[in-house]
């Protein structure tokens, strides 16, 4: 009786063991191999994916409808994850995925107006600022995005996207850099870490859980997408451990300004913080108007400023650097040197800034425009080490990545640092030859004269510096390079100028001549780097003031950062003008421009110092 009554509670236990381990079976688990996260062939097809979207809880109402705003947010994880397989999360948000405004020319600012006043667009029999088209709200659900599923789902990670404040389906305003684009990635990574309620339905009270996640972020993302990683960062959330800007907008002010300088981003001419509002505002259709009154036509537009473009507390809450205070979370950047739309100096300062905090921080830099993720292995040994915990070595790794000019993208340079370590300042001088093109010695001449140039903004930057003769532009060059030189780092213009009204623009090119076209030209051919700025805040960059017609001026600001090899047969060029065609306002032809030439050096950071310049 005894062995028989054991029986049946033997066979339970084979029975339960066997379920058991039947279903650890069914739980794969992430493949790592030389510190890199390995695609797994089950997680690999998307008919073993499961999609979700749900509604996260924020601590903000900034819609004014008197709840919390709940953000939209779509899951796209592995179908193990259902039996008990957890796995870190890869994040990206955005303000794009349900579409954006139709960009009709009057949606821009008219830039064809005075420096000083406010363009406007002729709109049948009236006048009016600019057009506000509305967004037609567009996607599929529960598939918000397919960014970065097809790259990490299979490498073993859940891949997470959210909708901005009032885009798409989340609640809320979109504020263009306010603090709601920060606390809205903050509140899905605190629900990826249990911290924060979820819901089954942008109204209702069903929760639901992040059971399958890790606790572990990172965040990736290009552009306005990339922003928000390090917006999300700033607030010190737990959980997120690394984050991958790609060619981030750190700070809106210097977005659409220069030193003080109304300026357009590149091929967005006319385009302003409050455009870009207008843009990405595809959330509830009820609340666009209070929106509207409230962020653009209130906010907005009584603080950003396109009469004198001074830095003032509109534009320094829009400026990340201010808030990196909390930030812990480890910082690969990525940017172009070559990207006239976010400018590479937003990485810059950002990549400085977190060395100085003590922060693991590396940046990779390319050759080309704007966009361009560093290489995927790159990427997988920071989100292997960060997000599965593997000591892979890159803890330990600090420095810089440059794509050298003709090399793969996958395939960059190390440097211990950038600017390049060995990049020493070499202050160059300016000799008289205005109309045509005067040069550039590193012994400083004799009294020059004062040489003027006559600003018409219908010349492009590109015809100015290949003219030979031209009243529009003073160009000066080094003689023809006898070998390499290699600029790393911030070129510093100290100009002395006078204008003959009481506001001009003022637009610095770094080019190296002779110009090249045609089929085979590359970016990096022409154009090294750049520079605006405003005369009028020669004292500050928060107040301007007009200036005396005739007086001279003492200016100095720095150029794009770059990392770039001149061959040897080319002559680098600094060409100053005044309207920029591609970037700036387009005033009244006729303005002048008088730069004395004594007062005046452009100091270029050269790798080996004035010894490399060989002649």
């Amino acid at each position: 009786m005894r062995t028989l009554s054991r029986f049946p509670v033997l066979l339970l236990l084979v029975l339960a063991t066997f379920q058991i381990t039947a279903t650890a079976q069914e739980v794969e688990a992430p493949v790592i191999e030389n510190g890199l996260a390995q695609i797994i062939p089950e997680f690999e097809n998307p008919e073993n994916w499961i999609r979700e979207d749900l509604w996260v809880e924020t601590e903000f109402d900034s819609d004014g409808d008197g709840r919390p705003d709940r953000m939209h947010v779509d899951v796209t994880r592995p179908k193990a994850t259902e039996n008990g397989l957890k796995l870190p999360v890869i994040y990206e948000s955005s303000p794009y995925y349900a579409g954006t405004a139709g960009m009709v020319p009057e949606m821009f600012w008219n830039v064809r107006h005075e420096i000083g006043e406010l363009g406007t667009h002729e709109v049948g029999e009236n006048k009016t600022n600019r057009a506000h088209p509305e967004v037609i709200r567009r996607g599929e659900r529960p598939i918000i995005s397919n960014s970065q599923v097809k790259q990490w789902v299979p490498r073993g990670y859940i891949v997470v996207h959210s909708e901005n404040p009032g885009t798409g389906l989340s609640d809320g305003a979109p504020t263009v850099g306010g603090d709601n684009e920060s606390l809205a990635p903050k509140a899905v990574i605190e629900w990826l870490t249990g911290k924060r309620n979820g819901y089954t339905s942008r109204e209702g009270d069903e929760k639901i859980d992040a059971f399958w996640s890790t606790g572990k972020v990172g965040m990736t993302g290009t552009s306005y997408n990339g922003t928000l990683p390090l917006a999300a960062a700033t607030t010190g959330v737990d959980g997120l451990e690394v984050i991958i800007p790609v060619a981030p907008n750190t700070s809106y002010y210097h977005y659409y300004r220069s030193n003080g300088l109304v300026r357009s981003p590149g091929g967005y001419l006319g385009e302003d913080i409050d455009v870009l509002y207008d843009f990405i505002h595809s959330g509830k259709e009820d609340l666009r108007p209070r929106n509207n009154l409230r962020v653009r036509d209130t906010e907005m537009a009584n603080n950003m400023d396109r009469i004198t473009g001074d830095y003032n507390d509109f534009w320094a809450g829009r400026d990340y650097i201010h808030d990196m205070e909390n930030m812990k979370a480890a910082l690969l950047m990525s940017h172009g040197f070559n990207d006239w739309n976010v400018m590479p100096e937003h990485s810059y300062r950002i990549y400085n800034k977190a060395k100085e905090m003590g922060l693991h921080t590396q940046i990779y830099y390319h050759q080309f425009g704007h966009g361009g993720p560093p290489p995927v292995d790159m990427m997988n040994r920071w989100f292997t080490h960060y997000l599965h915990g593997v000591d892979n070595g890159i803890q330990d790794e600090t420095g810089a990545w440059i794509v050298r000019e003709y090399d793969d993208p996958a395939n960059p340079t190390y440097y211990p640092d950038y600017p390049h370590p060995a990049a020493e300042p070499v202050t160059f001088y300016l000799n008289t030859g205005a109309p045509e093109a005067g040069s550039l010695t590193l012994a400083k001449p004799a009294s020059q004269p004062n040489e003027t140039l006559v600003d018409n903004f219908s010349f492009d930057g590109e015809s100015l510096a290949r003219a030979e003769i031209t009243e529009h532009r003073l160009l000066y060059l080094t003689p023809i390079l006898k070998d390499t030189v290699h600029i790393s780092g911030l070129a510093t213009l100290n100009i002395r100028l006078a204008s003959n009204k009481p506001a001009a623009n003022l637009s610095v090119w770094l080019v190296s001549l002779p110009w090249t076209e045609g089929r085979r030209s590359r970016i990096t051919d022409n154009i090294i780097t750049r520079g605006w700025a405003d005369p009028q805040n020669y004292k500050s960059l928060t107040e301007s003031e007009p200036l005396k017609p005739g007086a001279f001026y003492e200016l100095k600001f720095d150029l794009q950062p770059d990392d770039q090899i001149i061959p040897p047969g080319q002559q680098i060029g600094l060409m100053i003008f005044s309207s920029d065609k591609e970037f700036t306002l387009h005033p009244d032809p006729g303005t002048e421009l008088t730069v004395d030439l004594d007062g005046t050096s452009i100091t270029l950071p050269i790798v080996g110092g004035s010894n490399a310049f060989k002649f």
